[in-house]
């Protein structure tokens, strides 16, 4: 797929001088998306597919649709792609892992398997307004285990990126809807969804840290319990950082069980934790997320007061 079709909502040069230093700025390069405050990089949107970091990954594990990147104001780069124990880890990704369509059984997550993957198929806008910035995007999701492959979902993906000056703020909205007349069944399942891999100096149980909102922080508890957010994180360059994870309410199933990886830096919301689900034809299924970035200790009182605002929007 092309990066062709891009509307801009402002006709100015994306050149960074020209913009106050907290502004934020969205422009396209190459196949990404980058969002700035002022000169400091927020994150990278991966649309078309890009190349393999390293000649031993398969071909398979290369996909776009994913945000690549994600930075912290104080410039520490907190995720990890293509991470070397999981090819298929992508910085910030939505996928479905243990399915069900047409009496088939596609994994769109573990993309190695080559039974589906999630396509990006179209930047549709790319825009900064009013001290925000964002971009909506296209992807598909393809049944690999018949030939021709079959599209069995669509989504669409909005995001808008804004700042405080000590936090950065991602919003991520994803609906989904079938692309046939068949449903996407999803039986109970430990993870898929909305997925983040933290950054790899993170990777060992000592090395990366949680916290939920009922103040959790053992992530073998943190695993599968239901949290309105979640904090994770470690020490770069010997400094502390991380995201917090806000759940929306009116997502499905709120608060969503997690899935907390038992020695990576690994966060997913996995609705079909509590049982079976399904996304049907005609009726929209709809994810809303908001990533807060900062740098320092993970404060849950500052926690609870993103949270206070954000289930009103």
């Amino acid at each position: 797929m092309k990066l062709s079709a891009i509307c801009f909502a402002a006709s100015v040069s994306w050149n960074s001088t020209l913009f106050a230093v907290n502004e934020i700025t969205a422009v396209l390069e190459g196949k990404q998306v980058v969002i700035r405050a002022g000169d400091k990089e927020i994150l990278r949107y991966q649309g078309e597919a890009g190349e393999r970091p390293r000649p031993d990954i398969k071909p398979a594990f290369i996909r776009g649709g994913y945000i690549q990147s994600i930075h912290t104001p104080a410039g520490r780069v907190i995720t990890d792609d293509f991470a070397v124990t999981h090819l298929h880890h992508h910085g910030v990704w939505e996928s479905w892992t243990k399915t069900q369509f047409e009496g088939r059984t596609p994994d769109f997550w573990n993309m190695g398997a080559e039974t589906g993957r999630v396509e990006f198929v179209s930047l549709d806008k790319v825009w900064q307004k009013d001290g925000k910035a964002g971009f909506q995007a296209r992807h598909q999701f393809v049944d690999l285990t018949v030939k021709p492959g079959k599209v069995a979902l669509l989504e669409t993906w909005d995001v808008t990126v804004s700042t405080s000056g000590v936090t950065y703020v991602i919003d991520l909205i994803s609906t989904q809807n079938c692309a046939t007349e068949s449903p996407l069944k999803l039986p109970e399942y430990h993870y898929g969804g909305l997925g983040f891999r933290g950054n790899a100096a993170w990777n060992g149980v000592a090395d990366c840290h949680f916290l939920t909102a009922s103040g959790l922080t053992d992530r073998t508890k943190v695993n599968s319990s239901r949290e309105k957010w979640c904090w994770i994180g470690g020490k770069l360059n010997g400094e502390t950082c991380g995201l917090t994870i806000l759940c929306h309410p009116q997502n499905y199933r709120f608060p969503q069980p997690i899935r907390a990886h038992p020695s990576e830096p690994f966060f997913c919301y996995a609705p079909q934790q509590d049982g079976e689900m399904e996304i049907v034809p005609g009726e929209k299924y709809i994810s809303r997320f908001r990533l807060v970035v900062a740098d320092g200790e993970p404060d849950a009182k500052a926690a609870e007061g993103w949270w206070k605002v954000y289930e009103k929007l």
